[in-house]
């Protein structure tokens, strides 16, 4: 279940700030690794997984949980691309929220959309997830969007609904031939949630819904992961590009991905 967003995570890599707008890449290179993307991914599974195990109800406890995970898997994996911002919170003594607005609080929540059963919840543990550092509306609601996203793909496999779902958050969704040619690295929710989304909208298969993503160009292996973890839910992934993806990734990562 968690693929979609690290298989993503992966193709767009190599194409972070070096834009290619087209889809006729190769899938996988040699230049090709797992990111900042991939690892709060899996960060973000495992306190999901100790907050059903406990039953955390109390805000503060989902929080920490959620914080504490991302600081144990930041500290192991060190090299792999953080954000200058979120870099200074993860070595920091108190980690303390900032109130960024950047879409590394979208990346990450695909666990939220697979492992709780009702919107609500989705919702509610998208916030969470969020709030240890994405403290800002904007955030928060482009966590919401990518997981809840997730969620419809996986339990409604409606594309409608979705589309409907995210512009009732207020985000404006355009055809990405329109927005293409001109679209530029942008690191905030307002400005990487429509594109991820509409590339998953206008896909006909997971492997065409990456292609979409990356070719918009920007930060490619972010819009890469969140298109690739609803396309995953709306889709499947095909074996041979779950096996492409192991080649990837180390026993830890191994372990939980599936």
């Amino acid at each position: 279940m968690l693929f979609g967003a690290t298989i993503g995570d992966i193709v767009g890599s190599r194409f972070e700030a070096h834009d290619y707008k087209g889809k006729d890449f190769e899938f996988y290179n040699y230049e090709d690794r797992f990111t900042d993307d991939t690892v709060m991914t899996m960060a973000g599974y495992d306190a999901c997984v100790e907050i059903k195990e406990k039953n955390y109800t109390d805000s503060t406890d989902i929080e920490n949980c959620f914080r504490d995970a991302m600081v144990r898997w930041g500290h192991e994996y060190q090299d792999v691309g953080y954000g200058g911002r979120f870099c200074e919170w993860l070595f920091s003594e108190d980690h303390q929220p900032y109130g960024s607005l950047g879409n590394g609080s979208a990346m990450r929540v695909s666990p939220i959309g697979w492992l709780f059963n009702y919107i609500e919840e989705v919702e509610k543990f998208a916030e969470h997830s969020a709030n240890p550092t994405h403290n800002h509306p904007e955030g928060v609601k482009g966590a919401k969007a990518a997981a809840v996203a997730i969620f419809l793909a996986r339990t409604t496999h409606d594309k409608h609904k979705i589309k409907k779902y995210i512009r009732s958050l207020g985000y404006k969704l355009h055809r990405c031939g329109a927005v293409r040619p001109k679209y530029k690295f942008d690191v905030s929710c307002q400005g990487t949630i429509p594109v991820a989304i509409e590339s998953f909208l206008e896909s006909r298969s997971f492997e065409d819904a990456v292609r979409n993503a990356i070719s918009m160009g920007g930060d490619s292996d972010t819009i890469g992961a969140i298109t690739g973890a609803i396309a995953e839910a709306y889709y499947g992934v095909p074996d041979e590009l779950k096996n492409g993806c192991k080649a990837y990734l180390d026993d830890k990562i191994l372990s939980i991905i599936k």
